[in-house]
């Protein structure tokens, strides 16, 4: 179970950032739209996965430090 939450929040922060990255470079770009996705869904998207990552981080050290007392 460790070490799903492990990979699983590393793999969700990973993707998070690669959509953050490709937002960004678009709308730095000057475009609104890339692909069928508008600029700002990519933005969310990939901030709402690296916050889901954090919180799979966030429950491995809570179980590590033995926050169930």
């Amino acid at each position: 179970m460790n070490d799903m939450l492990l990979w699983g929040g590393r793999g969700a922060g990973v993707i998070g950032l690669l959509l953050c990255v490709a937002g960004v470079g678009g709308r730095v770009s000057g475009q609104y739209w890339l692909g069928p996705f508008q600029v700002g869904t990519l933005l969310l998207a990939g901030t709402s996965a690296m916050i889901a990552g954090c919180f799979c981080l966030l429950v491995l050290l809570t179980r590590r430090t033995g926050g169930d007392r």
